[in-house]
């Protein structure tokens, strides 16, 4: 009977796999990763009180504490369960899927829109001027846009370099391109509490990792201590780019 395994218990064993796997991911980039290993031993103790030594008594007071703990832990991880959601409402094929039942078409930018930007940074960051510009993708940031001053113009190298210029009002904010645009700037990002950014990176990286591993949007920094040209996209940082890797990374992603 030990051995009587079908494909489906493979199946269901991978999947479990992969999720245990996942969430670790999660933890870890949010720095929970001691409650999750908590989380772990206690679901351990529990199978053994009540599969294992068949504790009745200790057993019925665990399943108590699991019943209650699972609306404890939506509350808890409310943030890392709506990352989790966003990463598979923001995937390329369930993103395709939305598009073909709703009609919608994907919105990228165009060359002549993405070279004012990389333009731009490179200005910038000749300057050492810091900048933090998000593009959105398939994931609206209107509660992103809500926090900063709408400006709603065509994309301009000229404006963007005026925007984070260090006297404008604006220039400690994040800027966000929305469907070829400048919709606002002067946004606030969530910051990324993931223990595994290097320490040299700034408060602008760390917006910036934020707003990538809660969208799907790509977030350009432009360091003002270095003058460096980084990206955020998908949880992942590309440093010190140069005008021909930003180009191409902004294209490709688009």
């Amino acid at each position: 009977m030990f051995f009587d395994i079908g494909v489906k218990d493979i199946i269901d064993v991978l999947l479990v796999a992969f999720l245990l796997y996942y969430t670790y991911k999660l933890m870890k980039a949010s720095g929970s990763i001691n409650v999750f290993t908590g989380i772990l031993i206690f679901i351990l103790i529990w199978l053994v009180v009540s599969q294992v030594l068949e504790m009745k008594l200790l057993g019925s007071i665990f399943d108590k504490l699991v019943s209650v703990g699972v609306v404890a832990l939506i509350i808890l991880f409310q943030d890392e369960i709506r990352r989790f959601l966003l990463t598979l409402g923001s995937h390329q094929h369930a993103s395709a899927l939305i598009r073909f039942f709703t009609g919608n078409k994907k919105e990228s930018m165009q060359h002549d829109e993405i070279m004012p930007v990389v333009m731009a940074c490179i200005s910038m960051g000749k300057q050492k001027v810091g900048a933090l510009i998000v593009i959105e993708h398939n994931f609206p940031l209107d509660d992103v846009v809500r926090t900063g001053e709408v400006i709603n113009a065509d994309i301009n190298q000229r404006l963007i370099e005026n925007i984070f210029f260090k006297n404008s009002p604006l220039h400690d904010g994040a800027m966000v391109i929305s469907k070829g645009r400048i919709k606002a700037a002067g946004c606030i990002l969530p910051v990324s509490h993931n223990l595994d950014i290097p320490k040299e990176l700034g408060l602008r990286h760390r917006a910036a990792m934020g707003i990538s591993q809660e969208s799907d949007a790509m977030a350009i920094i432009v360091s003002e201590e270095t003058g460096s040209i980084s990206v955020a996209h998908k949880g992942q940082f590309y440093l010190r780019l140069n005008a021909e890797e930003l180009e191409s990374l902004l294209t490709k992603e688009n």
